[in-house]
Parts: structure tokens; sequence; C-alpha cells
């Protein structure tokens, strides 16, 4: 029986990005792999040449998505309907449809109907602080949690289908180690490691004093080209510059690894790291 991952996350480029190694490793052992996407990332910072031939924003996000999923070799990719709240202190976060402004319940209803239907045997999304606190990443986070934990509740959103109950959900999160070296380094490279990303409004210090388990670490150096080839069709939010000057050294020195902290079922005190998302439970 083929076994299927589900990844649940908030912008196009999240799938690439943060855990594109993951689904691309399990893609390529033939699991059926999904995507649902809360956004279309209608707040991300474009620049005009990226416009051309797209309406909008969003449409030219969705299209750089849909080709990397390609690339990940996604079965299929899904959409809650929410729009890109943007970074805290953003106009975006005012805007009616904006996710973090839909309640917790609904945005887990939306999502526990994919949880029923595509049946999945793992399910990942964000850590609790959604990676770099991001507003969104958080928001979904928490709405995940929610609906993997009401899944086979008959009486949550018993429009959304049958019940159903996956068997492990994880949180990718990044080791603070890897952080905290990064938080050493940028100062050698003259970049400020309390204003990182495309936009400076990522302060990595802080970041770096919140740590998280990792209870399984992925090699994906098998897939890292796959990877690269799909951060690229991003290229409106870094593309192929994800993987080159700094964030290309911090790979090198630390290797081509992606981490996750499972939730799902619990973990006892004698556990042992794993290699894979689907043993160990």
């Amino acid at each position: 029986m083929t076994k299927t991952i589900l990844a649940i996350l908030a912008h196009p480029d999240d799938e690439s990005f943060g855990l594109g190694g993951t689904l691309a490793l399990y893609a390529g052992k033939g699991y059926d792999t999904y995507y649902v996407c809360a956004t279309r990332g209608e707040a991300g910072t474009v620049d005009e040449k990226h416009l051309q031939g797209f309406k909008n924003t969003a449409e030219m996000r969705t299209d750089e998505l849909m080709r990397a999923a390609k690339e990940l070799g996604l079965k299929e990719v899904f959409f809650l309907g929410y729009r890109d709240s943007g970074m805290p202190g953003m106009d975006a976060n005012q805007h009616p449809d904006a996710q973090v402004n839909a309640p917790i319940e609904e945005v887990a209803g939306r999502i526990v109907k994919y949880i029923r239907d595509l049946k999945p045997d793992v399910v990942i999304t964000f850590d609790p602080i959604g990676g770099y606190k991001h507003p969104d990443h958080i928001h979904v986070h928490k709405a995940t949690v929610l609906a993997f934990s009401k899944a086979d509740d008959t009486s949550f959103h018993p429009e959304a289908g049958l019940p159903f109950k996956p068997k492990a959900l994880y949180f990718q999160v990044f080791p603070r180690s890897f952080l905290k070296w990064m938080t050493r380094l940028m100062p050698l490279f003259g970049k400020d490691p309390t204003k990182f990303g495309r936009n400076g409004d990522i302060n990595l210090k802080e970041l770096a004093e919140v740590d998280f388990p990792v209870h399984v670490r992925l090699d994906i150096r098998s897939v890292a080209e796959v990877k690269r080839k799909a951060g690229a069709q991003h290229a409106s939010q870094g593309g192929m510059q994800m993987r080159r000057g700094l964030m290309g050294f911090i790979t090198k020195v630390f290797g081509e690894k992606e981490d996750y902290m499972r939730a799902y079922p619990p973990v006892d005190k004698g556990f042992k790291r794993e290699n894979d998302l689907f043993i160990g439970w």
C-alpha cells in the first residue's frame, strides 16, 4: 500500500526552501506527497520584473509554486483560500481575508477536510514559533495541530468527511546550534544577524534562544539538486540566491539535512534519533 505524506504550510516557497528535500526524498521513493498551502503569498516583496505577464503577485507566486511542485514530484497542491498576512506591522495584517484574522477552528476545519480526504500516514507543519515567527506560520501550526488532534472526532466539522487518524505529526525544526553558528558567522560576512532575510525582518539571535528537540534527521544529499531546482522556481523570493552566499556556505559546513520534532505519537525519554519519518512509531 502506498504511503502518504501531507505538508501543511503557509506560503508558496515554504514547500521548497524549508522542507523541499523531505518532499523530494519521499516522492522519489514512490510515496504520495501533497501540499496544502494556506495562502498565495500576496504580501511577499516582489520586484516588478517578476510580475511581467501576471495580473498580480498572487497569480505569479502561485505559478512559481506549481512549477516547484513539479520539480519536487508532488502529487497535488491545494489552497486553503486565505490571504498572506505579511510580517507584524504590515498593512496586510489588517486585510479581512488575512489568514491571521480567521479563527483557528475555522482554519482547522478546512485542514481536517484534506486530512480525511487524503488519509496521510504522516503530517508535517511548522514548529510552534513558525520557524522564524512569521504570524501565518504560527497560525497554520496551531490550526494543523488542532485539525490533527480532532481528525478522528466525529463531532469536529462532520461536514469535512469521515473520521481518520494519521499515524504521526512532525514539526520541521532548525537545530539551534546551526542558528547560533549563523549568528557568529554572519558578522564576518558583513551581515547583521538581527536583520536577516530579504526584508531584514528576522532576528536570528532571538530565534537561536528557542530550542526544540530533533527526533528525526533526514539526509537529503541524494535530492539536494532537486531541492535546488524547486527553490529556483521561486525567483521572486530569492530563488537561486537561497543556495548561494552565506546560506550556501552554512549548508556546506553543516551538510544537507532536514530536521524534525515528533509531536505525535509522544516521544519517550529514551528515544533515539531516527533517520526516517516513517519509523519509530
